[in-house]
């Protein structure tokens, strides 16, 4: 009784988040082998590590391929053709070390995908997987367990490697190598996203149940990919549709969620998901904490006197849908739609004249993104896809100051859609050649106004750009040397000009157990994030979309380079890498200045020289790694400090992670510690520091904040309810010892005229529950 009571209120919960009814069946398949089937990718990293032996593959060789695992004591000839008949793959053993894997080859029309080497499975934790391109791969249903997380937080999770950072604890403020976050190119599913957070920027705001696979490029990326001048994170979901019904919803003490995967045929086949939310209906700890740090120092909290501000109201959710039809064995149909929504609200009250005035200001932000895509295999070695989207992002604030009758209404507007022809024609199992054509219009506007006194600005840029890409990508028969040339040529029609950029992926392996690698690439974006004043838009999303315009807002343009050498064995991994980038045309209106240039309009660059190291060791139910990166960060604007080197807002000269993951049957824990240096900041003149009510500053960024120390644990324990339902329950804490790190400093002249330092603190001790349950 007790278990059909946990179905049926189980069920209840997703019809009411998806409005639909779940249904759930199990099929029980005929074994001709003793024991149970597991997943291939299991049995395979086992073998990896009982004979100390490679894997080289292509990850849609091994999808959802389940086999019987070889009895202990055979060799390994034997074990392989094990695999062999129960697969219909073949296993070549290329050298005592290095065995390759790979479908046999068939006369009828398939898809076919080109190798993509994985040189390290479970890199850090479950679900993570590094390749021969320089690419990590994130798959997202099979993550393991990270410090301070117990969900699979998307853009949380890329911040364990190497290299990508956030120097306010924002997702939507990933700093990659010194970037800032308008830098990073995000993609859903192909299409571009403006907005990358709830909560204004403390949790990502996509759905990782329904997310197949992350791709997290920091260089040597695919000429397929424009913008992002610091990374590429592009998130996909499943290419094909599935054959039996998977449901699952869960709860936090932030917001509840639901999904589902809805087979209409053995081809076709809808995924749905929806959160929201549960702030403005519960207050739990965690809400408490949150809302402390993302709006402190902002309009809401910094009201003067005889201000209060009451009844704050808060909410967000999202919802996605997926479509995917197999027309037929060469079609495929994809229709895609997302919302992001995050909503403010509050009341400001004072009395005036024994007059008690209300007024309500909010702030909303949401991001709406459609798609539809159609992939056409003509023939086993030639494949076409062509994709039609559309992203909308909007901010939107209302802002009302009740002592000066003044209301100002601020709106940032995005209007991003294009076209997209792309074609991969495999010549041979070792050389594949990938290109298109695209098409990209994209529209900004940024509205002012106000009504005492009246005033109103609108302005709207449109910019249109065609790309071509070429790609070739060559892997030699034995899996010891890979490489990547590629090359993208924009035509931006507004300036009339062309933007050339080449790629470069070059990896070898030698001794066995050794690759080096060797990245490059150039890049430019014509999109790109300012402030303007620092309380726009509440003070709490302060950053507004812009285009360039080719004077004032030039294209922004990189160059990297990058070099590493990788050593893995016997579960051990050690990686160094070491790379040069610089990046020209940003503005100090896009650095977020808060000393004496904060009002200064200027163009200049960033270079960054640093290096990224990881040791990584793997047993059975242990995984423990210790990174650390050193980033020297300097800007130079000709007009600017007299031309000379100053330190970038966002350097983070070194930081250092050292955390650990251990599994036990059902029960899942992880710790770990974060450290960094402190962010530059600007000291005033300590004998003359303010003159004519303005701060006199010494040399820009000559400080940094004392460092930064947060430890983080987490653990999950997984339930089987029911024959059809298993559960998951898990725990963190966030900031163990609740820490007060100053993530953030500037200076401000009083009402009474003198001058005040401000501080931002980073997230004191956060604790966090969650339960979900999977059909």
């Amino acid at each position: 009784m007790a278990v059909r009571l946990c179905y049926l209120v189980s069920k209840s919960f997703l019809t009411t988040f998806l409005c639909v009814l779940l249904f759930g069946s199990v099929s029980v398949l005929a074994q001709e082998y003793s024991g149970s089937r597991q997943p291939l990718l299991n049995v395979i990293q086992e073998i990896s590590r009982n004979y100390d032996v490679n894997f080289t593959y292509a990850d849609a060789t091994l999808n959802e391929k389940e086999v019987y695992a070889p009895e202990v004591g055979w060799s390994l000839n034997r074990v392989l053709r094990f695999l062999e008949e129960q697969t219909g793959l073949i296993f070549e053993l290329l050298s005592n070390s290095n065995i390759i894997i790979r479908a046999q080859l068939q006369e009828n029309i398939t898809t076919t995908q080109y190798l993509d080497e994985v040189l390290v499975t479970n890199y850090l934790t479950r679900g993570i997987s590094l390749k021969n391109d320089g690419i990590t791969e994130l798959k997202l249903t099979k993550f393991g367990i990270l410090p301070g997380l117990i969900e699979p937080d998307v853009l949380q999770t890329i911040q364990a490697l190497p290299g990508i950072n956030s120097i306010d604890e924002r997702v939507s403020n990933l700093n990659v190598r010194g970037g800032t976050n308008d830098q990073n190119l995000l993609l859903w599913d192909g299409i571009k996203m403006y907005q990358s957070g709830h909560f204004f920027g403390l949790i990502s705001a996509f759905n990782p149940y329904l997310t197949e696979k992350v791709l997290v490029s920091k260089n040597g990326t695919s000429a397929v990919y424009g913008d992002g001048v610091s990374s590429i994170i592009d998130m996909r979901s499943s290419d094909s549709p599935g054959d039996a019904f998977v449901g699952g919803a869960g709860i936090n003490l932030i917001s509840a969620d639901a999904y589902s995967k809805i087979p209409f045929s053995p081809n076709s086949e809808l995924q749905i998901s929806a959160r929201r939310s549960i702030t403005d209906l519960l207050t739990t700890p965690t809400y408490d904490n949150y809302f402390k740090r993302i709006f402190q120092d902002t309009d809401i909290t910094n009201q003067g006197r005889n201000i209060i501000t009451q009844n704050e109201r808060f909410y967000f959710f999202d919802a996605t849908g997926r479509y995917i039809h197999q027309l037929n064995d060469r079609t495929t149909l994809k229709v895609n739609a997302l919302a992001i929504y995050n909503n403010l609200d509050y009341d400001e009250r004072s009395t005036i004249n024994d007059v008690n005035e209300a007024l309500n200001s909010a702030l909303i932000q949401r991001n709406l993104a459609a798609g539809i895509a159609f992939d056409y295999q003509w023939n086993p070695k030639f494949k076409t896809t062509a994709q039609v989207y559309l992203s909308n992002y909007t901010l939107d604030a209302t802002n009302f100051d009740v002592l000066n009758d003044q209301r100002l209404i601020q709106e940032n507007e995005v209007y991003d859609g294009g076209l997209k022809l792309h074609a991969y024609y495999n010549v041979d199992e070792n050389l594949r050649y990938f290109g298109g054509y695209q098409f990209i219009e994209v529209g900004i506007s940024n509205l002012e106004d106000v009504n005492n006194p009246v005033f109103r600005r609108f302005v709207k840029e449109v910019l249109r750009t065609h790309a071509m890409f070429h790609e070739v990508k060559f892997s030699s028969g034995s899996g010891n040397t890979t490489a990547m040339l590629g090359l993208r040529t924009n035509y931006i029609e507004k300036f009339g000009e062309f933007y050339v950029e080449p790629r470069l992926s070059f990896n070898q392996r030698f001794l066995d157990h050794f690759r080096l690698e060797i990245l490059g690439e150039i890049k430019s974006q014509s999109t790109s994030q300012i402030i303007d004043l620092q309380n726009d838009f509440l003070g709490v999303e302060k950053r507004r979309w812009i285009l360039s315009n080719n004077m004032d807002i030039p294209v922004i343009e990189s160059r990297q380079i990058s070099t590493g050498i990788h050593y893995n064995r016997n579960r051990l991994l050690i990686s160094l890498e070491g790379f040069l980038k610089t990046v020209d045309g940003i503005t100090t209106r896009s650095q977020g200045f808060q000393n004496q240039y904060q009002f200064v309009d200027a163009i200049g660059q960033y270079e960054v020289i640093g290096f990224d190291f990881l040791i990584n060791k793997r047993w059975e139910n242990l995984s423990s790694w210790l990174g650390y990166s050193f980033n020297s960060n300097d800007y130079t604007f000709n007009d600017l400090n007299f031309g000379q080197e100053f330190p970038n807002n966002s350097e983070i000269r070194h930081s250092m992670t050292f955390a650990g993951t251990y599994s036990l049957n059902k029960l899942k824990i992880a710790t770990g510690l974060n450290w960094r240096t402190g962010k530059p900041f600007t000291l005033p003149d300590s004998e003359n520091p303010i003159t004519n009510n303005f701060i006199n500053y010494q040399d820009p960024n000559a400080e940094n904040l004392s460092d930064y120390l947060r430890i983080d644990v987490s653990a999950t324990y997984d339930l089987k309810l029911a024959p059809n339902i298993e559960s998951t329950a898990g725990f963190s804490l966030w900031n163990l010892f609740d820490r007060r790190n100053t993530i953030n400093t500037y200076y401000l002249i009083s009402e009474d005229g003198t001058l005040s330092r401000v501080d931002n603190e980073s997230l004191g001790i956060t604790p966090n529950f969650s339960f979900r349950i999977k059909f």
